[in-house]
């Protein structure tokens, strides 16, 4: 017995061992992240939407496109239609619930999409340097020489209305943001001793470049991200109220937001909600982001 508690307790150990660096980095991550009230009550708030826009559409009563009543048009908020109804008769509460899924979807979407080109070429620019360098980041210059949204509205007006463009169009200049922000970490990491032991000891390019310099340059990565999607969420709602995104019957916010605008005076609960939809998403997303910031700064460590 003596013998198998003390291999229990070995093992044990060992365990303890192997989880302690991952569990201690994220305890004191989460203690950096809870000094500041805000960025933690935003992280709560988009953890709460992202439930809402999964589980929501299930326990709506109304169809969010279909169901019109003509009758019940422009009617307020009541016990029946908590949010009201719109022009059509239909249910705001639950178009704004399914417009939610659709605005994060959009949102998340262009991020990532625009989150990896961008870190590819990025890392590519700042690795090799030389021409190779110039060349991308004249090109990156050229794309952030036009403000974000006049960038989206002439390719919209090229590849046309869609929602699929709009994610494509809001990706697109979110890949110079990202890319100048991985040249940067990548210029100051890919000199240090161990990226030059690993070249000593014959590692690849590729093999440097993702296992070694990658995991050492995702804390402004994710902090870029978790701010950007708050400005693709912005950009894709202010395409879809221009008519240029989420198509009629669509209920994403920006075109619910659009359908309300002429009702303002009459029936202004319309846009209201898809309004405070939308305001409440970009506050949650970045405060989050400027607390994450804080977290995974290296120079705020004491």
């Amino acid at each position: 017995m003596n013998a198998e508690q003390a291999n229990n307790q070995s093992t044990e150990q060992k365990k303890k061992k192997v989880d302690s660096p991952f569990k201690r980095s994220a305890k004191d991550f989460y203690k950096k992240l809870k000094k500041n009230k805000s960025a933690l009550i935003g992280g709560y708030l988009i953890i709460a939407l992202i439930i809402i826009a999964i589980v929501g559409p299930f326990f709506t009563v109304y169809d969010p496109v279909h169901d019109t009543d003509y009758m019940v048009k422009l009617q307020g908020p009541s016990a029946e239609h908590w949010f009201g109804t719109d022009h059509h008769g239909r249910d705001v509460f639950t178009r704004v619930i399914h417009g939610l899924g659709i605005t994060l979807g959009i949102g998340f979407f262009a991020t990532i999409l625009g989150g990896i080109v961008g870190v590819l070429v990025g890392i590519i620019s700042g690795y090799y340097g030389g021409r190779v360098d110039s060349i991308i980041m004249r090109l990156m210059d050229v794309l952030l020489a036009f403000p974000g949204i006049l960038l989206a509205l002439a390719l919209i007006s090229i590849l046309g209305a869609s929602l699929q463009n709009v994610v494509i169009a809001v990706s697109i200049f979110a890949i110079p943001t990202f890319a100048r922000i991985v040249r940067g970490s990548t210029l100051a990491t890919k000199n240090l001793e161990y990226i030059d032991a690993m070249r000593a000891l014959g590692a690849s390019d590729a093999r440097i470049i993702f296992k070694h310099i990658f995991p050492n340059i995702l804390s402004p990565i994710i902090v870029q991200a978790s701010l950007f999607v708050a400005t693709a969420i912005l950009s894709a709602s202010g395409l879809s109220f221009l008519g240029l995104g989420a198509q009629p019957p669509s209920p994403e916010l920006g075109a619910i937001l659009s359908n309300g605008r002429d009702f303002m005076w009459d029936a202004g609960h319309i846009a209201l909600f898809p309004g405070l939809g939308i305001m409440i998403i970009l506050l949650a997303f970045n405060v989050f982001g400027d607390g994450l910031r804080d977290a995974l700064d290296p120079k705020m460590k004491k």
